[in-house]
């Protein structure tokens, strides 16, 4: 999940989270991101397979904005231990 320059949050799924970030930051990714840049991955998720990763962005995008910040914040706790 990327936050945008205007506070929204961008989902999708990859298999190269550091090549599809660098694309987003050079506005080559998404035409939502272009308009947003730059932008900061805050939150990601791993999975085994392409099926399982697009089923979990589907019901993220689903998720309220709270919801999605519940994500991130819940995220960054994680990463400081």
């Amino acid at each position: 999940m990327l936050r945008c320059s205007d506070q929204s949050l961008y989902t999708g799924y990859t298999n190269d989270l550091e090549k599809r970030l660098s694309k987003h930051l050079a506005g080559k990714a998404s035409k939502y991101t272009r308009a947003r840049l730059p932008v900061e991955m805050v939150y990601y998720e791993i999975f085994e397979t392409k099926s399982e990763a697009m089923s979990r962005e589907a019901k993220i995008k689903q998720f309220s904005k709270n919801e999605k910040e519940d994500l991130v914040v819940s995220f960054k706790t994680s990463k400081i231990v």
